[in-house]
């Protein structure tokens, strides 16, 4: 994937296809409109397969990519950077959240560490094959990452959501893991969409009121520092993101330029999903946002992206968990459009 072309438009899923399966609904041996959401997605997942009925959801994967940021050290989070290692020693032990929710739903997770400032080189040897870097540079004083950084993140992404697809997946989910992690995220729906610090700043980890005065500081300095330098993609995500943060933009285009739909979890994948749409856009009718996340920046980034969450019960856990637990939201979509009679079947001659 050239990241220095210029954005060239994707292709939505099939109207063809999402026309039939608006008419399949419609004849459905239920009231006009009674099924709400569930039968819409039914219908958005039979356009982007291509059929009618869809097919069920049997191969779904979530990938967790991980990674330090350098504002943690700076006060903006509830919790040492020392977390980021630890939790992804978690998910490899199968005992986090997202590891959980994963099991009911029939997920299979798997976490790359881009950019952990740590050595996590006795993990299996897939965990860190990746690795673009230790860290990232604190925003509000330099740069996250080196252009060639941000644009190896990219690639890497892409290569991983190739990968997946070649493997089968039917529908892909990112995850993110990372103290600090909402920091840069928040700054890069800002930068996308020209807003102050004051409205892409939430409390990320739990912070008290001193520790989002500091966020925000942090985000307002990282925005000023790099005024006039985020119109292109790349250099956004130099300036104010990560390498792990770089390679789920990365990820985003390429499932929707490969055609695979992908769910959105909470602040991190919809901050991405901003960049990524620039990059290329269109690429955001290939998305379904699983769960309105309690940080503002998300909910701006959103409505940017013209989404409307599956779920909205307060999550803010990251790791991808919003996703997975919206999952049977869409497994329904499929099933009633699957299974539920005709009411042209029901109804005497």
């Amino acid at each position: 994937m050239d990241q220095t072309r210029i954005p060239t438009p994707i292709a939505p899923p099939s109207p063809d296809v999402a026309a039939r399966a608006q008419e399949r609904l419609a004849g459905l041996a239920t009231p006009a409109g009674a099924l709400g959401r569930i039968g819409e997605l039914g219908a958005w997942l039979a356009a982007a397969q291509g059929e009618v009925p869809p097919r069920p959801l049997t191969d779904v994967r979530l990938v967790v990519l991980a990674g330090d940021h350098g504002v943690a050290a700076h006060g903006v989070s509830a919790y040492p950077a020392t977390v980021t290692e630890a939790m992804v020693r978690t998910i490899v032990a199968g005992r986090a959240g997202v590891s959980a929710l994963a099991r009911e739903h029939g997920v299979a997770v798997s976490v790359l560490d881009i950019a952990v400032d740590a050595d996590l080189s006795d993990l299996p040897a897939e965990v860190g094959a990746r690795k673009v870097r230790r860290g990232s540079g604190a925003i509000h004083l330099t740069d996250a990452l080196t252009r060639n950084e941000a644009e190896r993140s990219l690639a890497l992404g892409a290569e991983v959501a190739r990968e997946l697809v070649d493997d089968g997946a039917q529908l892909l989910m990112t995850g993110d893991l990372g103290i600090g992690n909402t920091t840069p995220a928040a700054a890069l729906v800002a930068a996308a969409l020209g807003l102050p610090a004051d409205e892409v700043t939430g409390r990320g980890t739990g912070i008290d009121d001193d520790g989002w005065t500091r966020k925000r500081d942090v985000v307002a300095a990282a925005l000023a520092r790099t005024a006039g330098r985020t119109s292109d993609p790349v250099e956004l995500l130099a300036a104010l993101g990560s390498a792990d943060l770089a390679a789920t933009v990365g990820f985003l285009v390429e499932a929707s330029t490969l055609g695979v739909p992908v769910v959105l979890d909470g602040l991190m994948s919809v901050a991405c999903a901003v960049v990524a749409e620039a990059m290329a856009p269109g690429a955001a009718a290939w998305w379904v946002a699983g769960h309105r996340s309690t940080e503002p920046a998300q909910a701006h980034a959103l409505k940017s992206l013209g989404l409307e969450p599956l779920l909205d019960v307060g999550m803010r856990l990251g790791e991808g968990s919003g996703a997975v637990a919206a999952l049977p939201m869409l497994r329904s979509g499929i099933a009633v459009l699957r299974d539920v009679a005709l009411l042209s079947e029901v109804l005497p001659s």
